[in-house]
C-alpha cells in the first residue's frame, strides 16, 4: 500500500491578485499560486517581470487592485504592518545602516513601540549570529560605516532574523556582493528552511548552488508564475 504523501501547510496565497503601477500596464491579472510553510522558493524571471513587487506584495510594501493575498488563512489587512513584517521579513537588495556601532544597528528593531514585547538578545547571541555568517572578525563595538557591502548585507540579515520571521523574502540580496559573501547569504538562507523550518522566497539573478535544499523552482514571466 502507498504511503500516502505529506501536504505542508500554505503560508501565504495568493487569490485573483491583480496589480499595476500607474506609469506601466498591468503587471498582475488573476494571479493566483500558494507558497507552503517551510519550503525554499527560487523565484526567476526576465528584468521587469515583477519579481521585487511579488514579494513587495506578501508583506504588504505594495497593494494589490484587486483579489487577496492571506497570511496563516487571513487577509493580510487583518495584521496590523508592523506586526505582519515582523513575521514576514523583506531583505532587500541594497542593505541600510544608521551611523552607530554593529551593535546598535543589529539592535535597531528593539528600539521601535512595535517591539518592545520582544526581548532583546544579549551579546552571546548577537556574537554567535556573526560567527554564522562568518563574520567572526568584527567587534559589536565596530562602526558599522567602516564595513564592506558584503558585510553590511550580513548584518542586515541578522537584524531581520533576530525578530525569528516565519516567511523570508530576499529580494536580489547577493547583487551587490562578491562570490564569497553571495554563497555566505546562499548557504545561510538554505540553512535556515532546513534547520529552522522557515519559509524561504529568494529571486535569483544567478546560479545558486543549492547544497541544503530542494528548492522549489518558479519562473515569473508575462503576469505569470510557472513551476519549473
Amino acid at each position: 500500500m502507498s504511503p500516502v504523501p505529506v501536504t505542508k501547510a500554505c503560508v501565504v496565497e495568493f487569490i485573483d491578485v491583480g496589480f499595476s503601477y500607474p506609469d506601466r500596464g498591468s503587471l498582475f491579472e488573476n494571479l493566483s499560486l500558494k507558497f507552503e510553510s517551510g519550503a525554499f522558493y527560487s523565484i526567476t524571471g526576465p528584468s521587469g517581470s515583477g519579481k521585487s513587487t511579488l514579494l513587495k506584495l506578501i508583506n504588504q510594501m505594495e497593494t494589490p487592485r484587486s483579489g487577496e493575498i492571506r497570511f496563516d488563512g487571513k487577509p493580510l489587512q487583518a495584521f496590523h504592518p508592523p506586526a505582519l513584517r515582523r513575521s514576514i521579513l523583506y531583505v532587500q537588495q541594497v542593505p541600510t545602516a544608521i551611523g552607530g556601532s554593529i551593535r546598535e544597528n543589529l539592535l535597531l528593531p528593539f528600539s521601535f513601540k512595535s517591539n518592545r514585547d520582544i526581548k532583546k538578545p544579549d551579546d552571546h547571541r548577537l556574537k554567535a549570529l556573526l560567527s554564522s555568517f562568518r563574520l567572526d572578525g568584527i567587534t559589536l563595538e565596530a562602526s558599522a560605516r567602516d564595513l564592506s557591502v558584503g558585510e553590511l548585507q550580513r548584518i542586515c540579515f541578522i537584524r531581520g532574523l533576530l525578530l525569528d520571521p516565519r516567511v523570508v523574502l530576499l529580494d536580489e540580496p547577493t547583487s551587490a556582493l562578491d562570490e564569497d559573501s553571495a554563497k555566505i547569504v546562499e548557504t545561510r538562507a538554505q540553512r535556515l528552511c532546513e534547520a529552522s523550518g522557515q519559509t524561504i522566497l529568494m529571486v535569483n539573478h544567478r546560479k545558486v548552488d543549492f547544497e541544503f535544499v530542494t528548492p522549489i523552482m518558479l519562473k515569473l514571466e508575462d503576469g505569470k508564475v510557472q513551476r519549473v
